[in-house]
C-alpha cells in the first residue's frame, strides 16, 4: 500500500487476487469508495508506487507464483486512472522475482529486490516514456551460500548513498553504497537480524534503520554510518507474533 506522491490517492496490489488498486483518500484522510481503478494484473502482485513525477505506477510481480514481471502504467495523478504503458511488462529473462521496489530521490533509477534470485536489479526509468531498462543485478548474498533464501523489501536512504536489502533465510541486511553518478552498486557487507527480516524501515534522517524479523516477533534497530553506510546494532524490541510491515511517521503539531 502506498499513497501517490500528492497524497490524493491510496495505491494497492494484491497479492493472490492479482489485482491493482486505486481509492480516492478524502480531506479528512479517509480512504473513498468505490475504487477508481480495480485491474486484473496476475498473481503475485507485491506492490505499487508512482514515480517522483507522479506520471507513472509500477507493479512488481514475483517469479513461480507469479509471472516474473513488472506491470508498466501510466498515472493521472488528477483523476487516479491507470493506462497500461507500452510496453506493459518489463519480462527479466532469468528466474528474478521482482518483488519490492524504491526509487533513487535524485537519478531516474528504480532498485527492485528480487525475491526468487535474492538479488537486487537496478533499473534506468525513461522519464519520457516511463519505461524501465535494466543496468544491473547484483547478489544480497554472500559467495558459497546455498541454504534457502528469499528477498523481501528494500530502502534507499534519502541521501541516494546507500542501499539495504533484507535476507530471509540468511536472516541479514544486506548493505551497497551507490555510484552517485551512474547508481550502480557495489556489495559492502551484510549485518545479521532478526530471524526471517520480512519488515524494513528507515528514519527519514538517514540515522536508523528498523527491521522486524517474522519468525522472532522482534524488531531490530540499527545506527546508519553516514559515512560508509555500515549498519551498527543497538536494540531489539518485542512486537508480537509475525510482523510484516514497520513504518515511520512525522506527525506534525
Amino acid at each position: 500500500v502506498s499513497t501517490d506522491r500528492i497524497g490524493e490517492f491510496l495505491l494497492s496490489a494484491y497479492y493472490q487476487g492479482g489485482l491493482a488498486a486505486v481509492h480516492p483518500i478524502g480531506e479528512d484522510g479517509s480512504v473513498g469508495a468505490p475504487p477508481i481503478e480495480w485491474l486484473a494484473t496476475a498473481t503475485g502482485a507485491h506492490a505499487m508506487q508512482t514515480d517522483l513525477t507522479n506520471r507513472y505506477a509500477f507493479v512488481p510481480h514475483i517469479a513461480g507464483n507469479g509471472p516474473n514481471a513488472i506491470f508498466q502504467y501510466r498515472f493521472d495523478d488528477t483523476t487516479g486512472r491507470l493506462t497500461p504503458n507500452s510496453p506493459a511488462r518489463v519480462e527479466p529473462e532469468a528466474f528474478l522475482g521482482p518483488r519490492h521496489f524504491c526509487f533513487h530521490p535524485s537519478l531516474d533509477i528504480l532498485y527492485f529486490s528480487n525475491e526468487q534470485d535474492c538479488s537486487v536489479t537496478g533499473y534506468h526509468l525513461d522519464t519520457t516514456t516511463g519505461t524501465l531498462s535494466a543496468f544491473q543485478t547484483i547478489t544480497t548474498l554472500p559467495d558459497g551460500y546455498t541454504e534457502r533464501n528469499t528477498c523481501s523489501q528494500i530502502q534507499v536512504t534519502a541521501s541516494g548513498r546507500f542501499l539495504y536489502a533484507p535476507n530471509r533465510g540468511h536472516n541479514s541486511i544486506a548493505c551497497f553504497s551507490v555510484d552517485m553518478s551512474t547508481g550502480e552498486l557495489t556489495a559492502t557487507g551484510r549485518v545479521s537480524s532478526e530471524p526471517i527480516p520480512n519488515a524494513l524501515c528507515q528514519d527519514p534522517q538517514d540515522k536508523f534503520l528498523f527491521s522486524a524479523g517474522q519468525e522472532s516477533g522482534r524488531m531490530a534497530a540499527f545506527s546508519i554510518n553516514s559515512d560508509s553506510g555500515e549498519l551498527i546494532p543497538l536494540e531489539t524490541y518485542p512486537l508480537g507474533n509475525r510482523p510484516t510491515w514497520v513504518s515511520i511517521t512525522e506527525l506534525s503539531g
